[in-house]
């Protein structure tokens, strides 16, 4: 096939799934010329499988591409039908907002902000093969032999590789949603040294609204106090639908283990690693056979369609075990599919190939982001893409990488497994993750990371006047909140909660630290705290003892961290290490002792040994 010239570029994102979009817009926006590359315009910013943004340690991921100058929080905004937050009676740290979007909608607004941004090109088509010379890309190549020459390539192809989806003896070619399949591109990343492997995820059925009886199902409203996902969006979140909580019962139960025989999960039909933090119906059936039930959340698609999605019920049982299963639900008994689910195989990647920057060790310019870097989830996803994106348009304007830590975000905390400990199964955030989750609440993640973006060049002008506004509210609402109360006030308000009068000065923060909520407070003495500052205050006022632990602990761990580590050491020969300890270590390469500590298999006393090193050898 005769090759020609499709343009010269800057960077070329290779997907417009929630990495690509991120990836092809933070590059653009920092005056990158961008060519993005997608298989089809319809499957833009597409969710294919929940038609929601957001939730646990999701949301926090989402405030800090919003922090970072990222779309996905003003987008999910634009299309929300509903907002909550989750975990509400849990702690500060892992409350997460979390948004049903309008599945067209968000695909809509998506695209048309794609299209209006200065410096990227939208093009249709397959990318063939990752060109590079002498160890550095230059191009990417199309089926139809297209060049599109450029100095950065960020792949973004989420489930697209190889895609293979499954319904019980049926084995379709097809990508997600009957979207095509990309059948090249898996050979060019072998042949540049890329470990490809199998993972799995899948889908609900799709059911219509009409021929479900919600009336016996629980009603999951949205939140009416509650702030939006962008820092950059002004009013309230759009509150228009309403989700519902019904539950599996023994029947359902029963035909799923009664037809284990015609699961692919367990004939064999399916090899290949799911996600263990988003199992299918299946599995949670036969791992947890005790359980009574499993929840399900009946969840609206958008305003212009029927279609509800049936959270929790994500199968690759054929059609007909699908019709019998999905029917002994309550709610659900004569409701009719628009839609079956299928699991979905594909091809993704090691990440322990990647550096912290995203960036292959493979080929210089080369990023990857997203579910080739097998995560799971298009807020994960979306966060790779915009690191992934910014580092490209950094190497490319010569200056220094972003590389967030685990102590500033949750972005930092994902990346930094994937690179450090790598994932032998679809990896999915949560606040678990995170030593520092008290630290990295979602409430204060523009004051961790805008000033990240601001220098990286993503955040706007516009952005950061929001941020300077909240910086100087913050600080007014923390020296009213150390004022001291008079007398005649506090004293009645702490009679009446059964407390002593006071015989010195009390503030405002003095009752949070007594454990007063500051709504309570505000509604004693007046003070209107409806704003999201209010909360930040609260929080940090409240939890001031365990924050300054943390805060020292980072302090402690800081030494190890800013001891680098060449990446041409020869672990092999270091004297003293395990064998396991440099197997690991020479697999990694890390960066710092502080990385390497982290490496599953190396313990303390190998660390001891690259002190050690480090101290008599100038590498």
């Amino acid at each position: 096939m005769k090759s020609f010239s499709l343009g010269q570029y800057d960077a070329v994102v290779i997907g417009a799934g929630h990495a690509g979009c991120e990836a092809a817009l933070a590059l653009a926006r920092t005056g990158q010329k961008t060519a993005m590359l997608t298989l089809s315009l319809d499957s833009i910013g597409f969710m294919a499988c929940n038609p929601s943004i957001g939730g646990t340690a999701k949301g926090h991921l989402v405030r800090e591409i919003d922090a970072l100058g990222g779309e996905m929080g003003i987008n999910a905004d634009k299309t929300c039908l509903q907002l909550r937050m989750l975990n509400v009676g849990k702690g500060a740290a892992v409350q997460s907002l979390r948004a049903q979007c309008d599945k067209n909608k968000y695909h809509t607004e998506m695209k048309r902000t794609l299209e209006h941004t200065e410096n990227l090109r939208i093009l249709q088509g397959e990318a063939a093969e990752i060109l590079v010379e002498n160890g550095r890309v230059v191009g990417v190549k199309t089926t139809f032999g297209g060049i599109l020459s450029c100095r950065a390539v960020v792949v973004a192809t989420g489930v697209y590789l190889n895609s293979e989806t499954i319904t019980g003896e049926e084995i379709r070619q097809s990508g997600p949603n009957g979207f095509s399949r990309a059948t090249h591109l898996t050979d060019s990343l072998r042949s540049l040294g890329y470990t490809v492997r199998r993972f799995k995820t899948g889908t609900p059925a799709r059911l219509d609204a009409r021929t479900i009886d919600f009336s016996v199902c629980t009603p999951q409203k949205g939140d009416e106090h509650i702030y939006p996902l962008s820092y950059m969006t002004k009013g309230k979140p759009n509150q228009s639908a309403d989700c519902y909580l019904t539950y599996t019962n023994a029947k359902t139960h029963e035909v799923i283990l009664e037809n284990l025989d015609r699961s692919p999960l367990y004939n064999g039909a399916i090899t290949s690693t799911g996600p263990r933090y988003c199992p299918s119906i299946e599995t949670k059936v036969v791992r947890f056979r005790d359980k009574e039930r499993h929840q399900l959340f009946l969840e609206p698609e958008g305003e212009d369609t029927l279609e509800v999605y049936v959270q929790g019920l994500s199968t690759s049982l054929p059609h007909d075990l699908q019709l019998d299963m999905y029917h002994t639900v309550a709610g659900l008994e004569r409701a009719d599919f628009m839609r079956f689910a299928y699991a979905i195989e594909y091809d993704c990647i090691d990440t322990k190939d990647m550096l912290p920057t995203l960036e292959s060790k493979l080929a210089e310019g080369l990023y990857t982001a997203g579910q080739i870097n097998g995560t799971s989830g298009y807020e994960e996803a979306a966060a790779q893409g915009l690191i992934a994106g910014l580092n490209a348009s950094l190497k490319l304007r010569n200056l220094p990488p972003l590389i967030l830590k685990r102590d500033e975000s949750y972005i930092g905390v994902m990346i930094d497994d994937l690179c450090t400990k790598g994932t032998d199964e679809p990896y999915r955030i949560m606040t678990s993750r995170a030593e520092y989750r008290l630290l990295l609440r979602q409430d204060n993640a523009d004051f961790r990371l805008t000033e990240y973006g601001r220098k990286a060049g993503l955040v706007s002008d516009e952005r950061y006047e929001v941020f300077e506004r909240r910086k100087a509210d913050y600080a007014s609402v923390m020296a009213l909140l150390s004022e001291k109360i008079p007398y005649e006030k506090v004293c009645p308000f702490l009679t009446e909660h059964g407390e002593n009068a006071p015989t010195g000065r009390v503030t405002y923060a003095d009752l949070i630290r007594r454990g007063y909520s500051l709504r309570e407070i505000g509604n004693a003495f007046s003070l209107e705290v409806d704003s999201e500052v209010w909360e930040t205050a609260e929080t940090e006022i409240r939890y001031e003892g365990y924050l300054k632990k943390s805060l020292a602990q980072i302090e402690k761990t800081k030494q190890l961290e800013e001891k680098p580590l060449s990446a041409n050491i020869d672990y092999h020969s270091i004297l003293g290490l395990r064998l396991e300890a440099r197997e690991k270590l020479d697999g990694v390469k890390p960066l710092s002792i502080g990385q390497a500590s982290r490496i599953p298999g190396v313990n303390p006393a190998d660390v001891a040994v690259l002190l050690l090193y480090l101290s008599t050898n100038k590498e």
